[in-house]
C-alpha cells in the first residue's frame, strides 16, 4: 500500500477553526428534555423563565416574634415596651409565613419573656426587618438563565425553586473509540504481550478523560490492520448515536496506517498533522451528510501524543459543540531546573514535576518521549514551548499549567538526584501516612542532585559518590561543589553494586576485566551518575580505557532501565544495584558496597515533609522493608553522616 504523506501541518488553533467552520453543531447534537434534577453539567438550549417566585410568601428570616413595626416605635433601652401575645406579636420560626398584619420580625435574642402571654423589647423594629419578602430571590416570569448557560449544582436548586421541573438542554456529546492495530491486544482478555505486541490502553485514557469533561464515551475491541475491517467498524460507529468517532493509532506516515484513507471514504479530511510535539500525526475530518456530518478524529498511537490529541483538539471541539466553555487549567509561575532545547516551528508540550521549595515553585522537565505514559502519571503540570522558541533556559520562570490542585503542590517533597529502588519504597510509604506526602523524584544522577541543591531546586537529593583518594562518600564532592553551605546528610542505605547479567551468566562475566572483551556489550549510566563514577574508578584500577568497553557510550538513567536492557538482550551486562537485578530475575556479579545518602539543605530540616520523611526512614519496620528488597544493609539507615565515616565499619 502507498505510504501516507502528511498534509501541511497547521497550528492547533487553525486546526480547530477548520473543523468549527465545517461542523453543523446544531444539526449534529440537537436538544433533549431532561428532568431538572438531572441537568447539572448540561447546557441550556433556550432562555429559562421562572414559573414561581421565591419565596412565594412573606416569610420570617429569623426565629423570634412577628410584630407591626409601627407598634414598636416607643421601645427604648432602659424603657422596655410590653407586647401582648396575639394582639401585638406572634411567635415565629425561620421560614414561617408572616402572620397577617405583621411586617417585621424581632430576633428571639432581643426578646425578654415577661410571662406566658407577654414579652418586652428595648429596641424598635423597622418595617420588613428580618423578613424575606415575596420574590426577594426570584420573581415569577423573570429570566432565570439565558440560553447556552452551563448548569451547575447551584443552578439546579434555583430552577427547582422557580418551579422548573424539566428543561431543554443540549445533548451530551457521545464519543465512539475504535482502537486499531495487529500488534494491539485487548486489555479485557488480560493478555501477556509477546515481542512486538502492546496492551491497548489509550481508549481507556480517552474514556476516563471524556467522563471527567462531562462527555460520554464507548470503546470497541481493537480492530486489526485491515482496511475493510476498519471501514466496517467506522461505519457502525457512524450509524450509532455517537457524535464523534475516534480511530486510535494508524495516523502516522506508515504503509499500514489506514486512518486517513478510511476517513476519506466516509467524509473529508480537514487536518493531517498539527504543529505540535507530541501529537503531530493527529487527524481531523468531517463525515459526509449521509453519515450525519459527524466529527472524525484520527488519534496517534503513542500515549502522550494521543493525550495531546484529546486535550488540545478533541476536548475543545466537543466543548464547542455543546456550547460549554473549554476548560482552562490553573497556572503557576515556576522556575525551570534545567535547560530545555526545542525545535523551531513546533509547539511543544512538556510534562513537569512541580513542587514548592522555599518560597517558589520549581519545575523539573520529565522525559519527552511520546510513548512515555509514566511521564503523565508523575507530572504535576505541563508547559508549552511556543513554536517560535528554540527552548527555555535553566532558571527561567515559566508558566506551568497544573494537572493537580494548586494546594497539592504544598504536599510534594521534591527529590532530585540518583535513582535507587529504596526511593520508590519511600514514595509509597509516604503516601500511606495519615496525611499523605507525595515524593516527586527526578533521576538525574548524583551530580545532578548536587547541582539541584546548589540551585535551590529541591528539598533533598539522593547521592552516592565515592572518592577514591579519601575512601569517603559524598563529602569530598560537597566540599568541592557546595563549599560553605549548611547541609545535612542522612544515610538511606548501604547498597550492593555489581554487574547485572542474564540468568545463568551465559557469557561467564566475572568482573570488570571482562568488559573489555569484544563479545561483551555493556550498557552504561548517564554522565554524573554515581554508578558511572564508580565504574570509571574500577576501569581505571583495571587499566581499561573507556573506549575499550563496547557500549560505554550507551546510557540509561535508572538501575531498572539498565536491568531491562540486560533482560531483553539489548546488552550483555550493566552496572547496577542487586535489588534491580533481583527484581527482574537477573544474575549478579558483586563489585562494591556503597553508601546511598540523602542530601538535605539544613534550611529545610524543619519542613514538616522532611520531618515526616526522616521519621519514616528511622522506623524499624521501614528498614525491614529496605532489607527485604535484597542487596541492602541498614546499619547506618537514618543516621546523620559526617566526613570520614565511609561505610561505618570503623565508626
Amino acid at each position: 500500500m502507498k505510504r501516507n504523506i502528511y498534509l501541511d501541518t497547521v497550528p492547533i488553533e487553525e486546526a480547530l477553526e477548520r473543523v468549527r467552520a465545517a461542523l453543523d453543531r446544531d444539526a449534529l447534537l440537537g436538544v433533549e428534555t431532561v428532568p431538572t434534577h438531572e441537568t447539572a453539567g448540561r447546557v441550556t438550549a433556550h432562555g429559562v423563565y421562572a414559573k414561581l417566585s421565591s419565596p412565594t410568601y412573606h416569610s420570617a428570616a429569623m426565629d423570634g416574634i412577628a410584630v407591626r413595626a409601627e407598634a414598636t416605635f416607643m421601645a427604648r433601652e432602659g424603657q422596655p415596651l410590653t407586647l401582648a401575645r396575639g394582639r401585638d406579636f406572634v411567635a415565629v420560626n425561620t421560614g414561617n409565613p408572616l402572620p397577617p398584619g405583621m411586617d417585621a420580625v424581632i430576633m428571639v435574642e432581643n426578646v425578654v419573656q415577661a410571662d406566658d402571654d407577654a414579652v418586652t423589647i428595648e429596641a424598635p423594629a423597622f418595617p420588613w426587618q428580618h423578613v424575606r419578602r415575596i420574590g426577594e430571590d426570584i420573581v415569577a416570569t423573570e429570566l432565570l438563565m439565558p440560553q447556552n448557560h452551563p448548569l451547575s449544582a447551584y443552578d439546579v436548586g434555583a430552577l427547582l425553586s422557580a418551579g422548573i421541573w424539566e428543561l431543554d438542554v443540549r445533548r451530551r456529546v457521545k464519543i465512539a473509540i475504535i482502537p486499531t492495530g495487529d500488534e494491539v491486544l485487548d486489555f479485557t482478555a488480560r493478555p501477556e504481550p509477546k515481542p512486538g505486541q502492546v496492551v491497548e490502553s489509550n481508549s481507556q485514557v480517552f474514556v476516563a478523560l471524556a467522563r471527567a469533561w462531562g462527555f460520554e464515551a464507548t470503546r470497541v475491541p481493537p480492530v486489526p490492520d485491515d482496511p475493510e475491517a476498519l471501514a466496517g467498524a467506522v461505519a457502525r460507529a457512524l450509524a450509532s448515536d455517537a457524535h464523534i468517532v475516534v480511530i486510535g493509532a494508524g495516523s502516522s506516515a506508515g504503509s499500514k496506517d489506514y486512518s486517513r484513507a478510511i476517513m476519506e471514504r466516509f467524509g473529508t479530511v480537514l487536518v493531517h498533522g498539527i504543529q505540535a510535539m507530541p501529537g503531530k500525526p493527529s487527524l481531523l475530518g468531517v463525515a459526509g451528510p449521509e453519515h450525519g456530518g459527524k466529527l472524525l478524529v484520527g488519534a496517534p498511537g503513542y500515549p502522550v501524543s494521543a493525550v495531546v490529541c484529546f486535550e488540545e483538539l478533541l476536548a475543545p471541539l466537543a466543548a464547542w459543540m455543546t456550547r460549554k466553555i473549554a476548560r482552562r487549567r490553573p497556572r503557576v509561575q515556576a522556575e525551570l531546573t534545567r535547560r530545555v532545547p526545542s525545535k523551531l516551528g513546533m509547539e511543544e508540550f512538556l510534562r513537569l514535576s512541580i513542587g514548592r521549595v522555599g518560597g517558589k515553585y520549581v519545575a523539573t522537565p520529565l522525559a519527552r518521549g511520546a510513548g512515555m505514559i509514566t511521564t503523565m502519571t508523575r507530572a504535576q503540570g505541563l508547559m508549552r514551548i511556543p513554536a517560535n522558541a528554540e527552548g527555555v533556559e535553566q532558571g527561567e520562570t515559566v508558566q506551568a499549567e497544573l494537572l493537580v490542585p494548586a494546594a497539592a503542590l504544598d504536599d510534594i517533597l521534591v527529590a532530585v538526584g540518583s535513582h535507587d529502588n529504596t526511593m520508590d519504597l519511600l514514595a509509597d510509604a509516604l503516601m500511606g501516612r495519615q496525611a499523605p506526602i507525595r515524593l516527586a523524584s527526578t533521576h538525574v544522577g548524583s551530580m545532578g542532585g548536587i547541582m539541584a541543591v546548589k540551585n535551590g531546586s529541591c528539598h533533598l537529593a539522593g547521592i552516592h559518590l565515592f572518592d577514591p583518594e579519601s575512601g569517603d562518600y559524598n563529602f569530598p564532592f560537597l566540599d568541592k561543589y557546595l563549599p560553605g553551605r549548611e547541609l545535612t546528610v542522612v544515610n538511606l542505605a548501604i547498597r550492593h553494586q555489581g554487574l547485572m547479567v542474564a540468568p545463568g551468566n551465559p557469557k561467564g562475566i566475572a568482573g570488570v576485566a571482562d568488559l573489555a572483551r569484544p563479545d561483551v556489550r555493556f550498557i552504561n549510566r548517564q554522565r554524573g551518575a554515581g554508578t558511572r563514577i564508580l565504574l570509571d574508578d574500577h576501569l581505571k584500577r583495571a587499566g581499561i580505557a573507556p573506549e575499550a568497553v563496547a557500549g560505554y557510550d550507551k546510557e540509561e538513567f535508572t538501575h531498572m532501565a539498565v536491568a531491562v536492557n540486560v533482560l531483553t538482550g539489548a546488552a550483555d551486562c550493566g552496572l547496577g544495584i542487586r535489588a534491580a537485578a533481583r527484581a527482574l530475575g537477573l544474575d549478579f556479579v558483586p563489585l562494591a558496597r556503597e553508601r546511598y545518602d540523602l542530601l538535605i539543605p539544613s534550611a529545610h530540616l524543619e519542613d514538616p515533609k522532611i520531618q515526616a520523611m526522616l521519621e519514616l526512614v528511622r522506623d524499624a519496620a521501614f528498614q525491614e522493608r529496605i532489607k527485604a528488597l535484597g542487596g541492602y544493609e541498614t546499619a547506618l539507615t537514618g543516621q546523620t553522616m559526617r566526613p570520614g565515616l565511609g561505610l561505618g565499619e570503623d565508626a
